[in-house]
Order: structure tokens, then sequence, then C-alpha cells
């Protein structure tokens, strides 16, 4: 059984998508642990999202704003080192993240015994293999004597922060009475994860001819494909663009004021599948079974026509290959049918 201490932080992974996957696995400590403070140090780029996470008391930003490295490491050391935590629960498997959490001088460091770093967690727990990455965080938190609850992630957006969304896409060319769906046609992994940007411009001009807008969302480094999807549009359907216009927060925003959401292997997929919203998702050279989206809530009676997840793959021998870019003609995206994508999109809309 895990130590008993009042002040526990989290070392959150580096990216959106395993950072909501990591939500059941921090619920599972709030539930053992209601009186505790519950703290997650996390980079810049992540760490709005706990803000939205009841299950967690406060947030440190790790990588302040500085162009010396040396720099950011002594200020998030010296952050958590204030923090006066008893443990840390360690879910990034670097060296990097035990060794910060050690010469913060936190007593209790516990995390996967992986990257040589063994020796700096006082409880290493052996890695398991074959498991959905959401898994993978909760068998670390069962190890440590954490029982078990659902692998349903879950954000809270706030009315204030639905309204700020609602307004930002009336503000783009929003009705405000047309159901929304959300384009995310992003992915930091690599080319190889992106369905066609035309595809995507097919499914808007698809939707709309249902009477459905369609607003598209992703960060800056995804403006020249939301470029692409409305050269591709040329007049034909409306389309809101809200590339590189929204931060982590007011994306939450957005996407709750959204009933669907088609998206690649993304960290927006990820979030608006815990939000509550309809998600179509396209995998490709990634695996749906270690990193699929997983619903707010479990419900064994869904099917197809109400299911808050639907998972849309095209069977090729080479995949899931893991490959950021694609060395021939990417079949595994390419040919998925902008048909199914549609229909799998408008099933409860």
């Amino acid at each position: 059984m895990c130590s008993v201490v009042d002040r526990l932080v989290v070392l959150a992974p580096n990216w959106l998508g395993d950072s909501v996957m990591a939500l059941p696995a921090i619920a599972d400590l709030r539930r053992e642990r209601p009186g505790a403070t519950i703290v997650v140090a996390a980079r810049r780029a992540v760490a709005p999202l706990f803000s939205l996470v009841p299950d967690v008391n406060d947030t440190i930003v790790l990588d302040h704003r500085t162009s010396h490295r040396l720099s950011a490491w002594r200020q998030a050391r010296a952050d958590l080192r204030a923090g006066g935590f008893g443990a840390a629960f360690i879910l990034p498997n670097s060296f990097q993240a035990a060794f910060l959490a050690a010469r913060a001088g936190i007593p209790e460091r516990w995390g996967y015994r992986t990257d040589w770093r063994g020796w700096l967690l006082t409880r290493a727990i052996d890695p398991p293999a074959g498991l959905h990455q959401a898994a993978y965080y909760q068998r670390l938190a069962a190890a440590l004597g954490f029982a078990s609850g659902p692998l349903t992630p879950s954000v809270d957006v706030p009315v204030e922060l639905r309204a700020a969304g609602a307004h930002r896409l009336m503000a783009a060319g929003w009705d405000g009475r047309a159901p929304v769906v959300a384009l995310a046609p992003g992915a930091a992994y690599g080319g190889a994860k992106r369905w066609p940007p035309k595809a995507f411009a097919e499914v808007a001009f698809s939707l709309a001819a249902q009477g459905v807008a369609t607003t598209l969302v992703g960060t800056a480094a995804d403006a020249p494909t939301g470029l692409e999807i409305e050269a591709a549009l040329a007049g034909r359907s409306p389309i809101v663009n809200l590339i590189g216009r929204t931060d982590l927060r007011a994306l939450a925003g957005v996407l709750a004021n959204c009933r669907a959401i088609v998206s690649n292997d993304s960290g927006a997929m990820h979030l608006a599948a815990a939000i509550g919203v309809l998600v179509t998702a396209l995998f490709g050279p990634t695996n749906e079974l270690a990193t699929g989206p997983l619903p707010r809530s479990a419900r064994p009676e869904w099917d197809l026509r109400d299911a808050p997840v639907v998972i849309v793959t095209h069977p090729v021998s080479c995949r899931p290959c893991m490959l950021r870019e694609c060395p021939i003609d990417h079949p595994c995206m390419r040919e998925i049918s902008v048909e199914r994508v549609v229909s799998a999109t408008l099933r409860s809309l």
C-alpha cells in the first residue's frame, strides 16, 4: 500500500493526448485520498488542461519562458521544492522526470522502472506491456495501492468558458443555430497521421448539405492545412476557421459547443472525448488499441447510432507502422472514404 501523504504532486505527460489519458489515474488518486492536496506539474502547453479537472487542486508550470534551459530547470526544481510535497507520482517514463523529482527533495517518488532511473525512485514498478495508454497510467496507480476506477477521462468546461466558446464561434461566422461539428486536421506526431485536407473539405461540404456547420480547430502549426481546406471548398460552403486562434482553455470552450468532432489521432481528439463530444477518429499509422480516444462515461448499451466514439480505419497489412512519414503512398489514410466519415459523424446529429 502506498504511503499516506497530505500533498501529492503528479508529474504530467508532455503531450495533451497523453495528459487526457492520464486523467483516470489521477481520479484514482483522488478517490483514495479525498482530503489530500493534489497538484499537477506540467509543461506550459498542457498545464491549462488540469484547471478543468475537479480532482486537481492546483498546477505548476514546469517550462518557464526563458532562453536558458538550465535556468528553466532550476526554476522547476525550486517550484517543486517549495510545494512541500510528500510524494511525486511520475507519469513520464523519462530519466529527467525522476531526476527532477529527486533533486527537488520530494521524499517519496513513484514511477515505472524505465530509462535507467530505478535508483531515483523510492517505489519503482516494472512497466506492463500491451495496454492502452490510459490503462498503463492507471496500472501504475494500482501497483501503488490505489484502487482502479473506470477508464473514463473527464474534463469539465465551466459555463463561462462555454459561453466564450459560443461567442468565438459566432464572431467567426457561426449563426448560433446550426449544429456544429469540429474538424481537427492536424497531428503533432507527423504527416502520416493526417487524413488529406481535401477529404476534410469534402466532409465539410457534405455536412453543410445536411444543415450542419463546421469549424476548423488546431494549433498555429496547422494553419497551412486549414488554408488548404478552405481553398478546396472554394466558396462551395462556409466554414469557420479557428485554427491557431484558441489556446487550450479556449479550445475546450469551443469544443463544448460542438455536437461532434472529426479528427486525426491528436490531442484535440482526446480532449473532445473527455468533454463528452461525439468523436469520429481517423487512425492510420498509430494503434487505436493503444491510444484510441476514451469516452467521458461508460454505457454498455451504446450502439453505432449513439456511440460516443467511432474509430475509422482502412485495413492494410502495414498498419500500424508507427512511422512519422509514410514511405509509400499512404493507403491507410488515403483509402478512408469521405462517405464513411460523414456517415459516422451524422449518426446522432
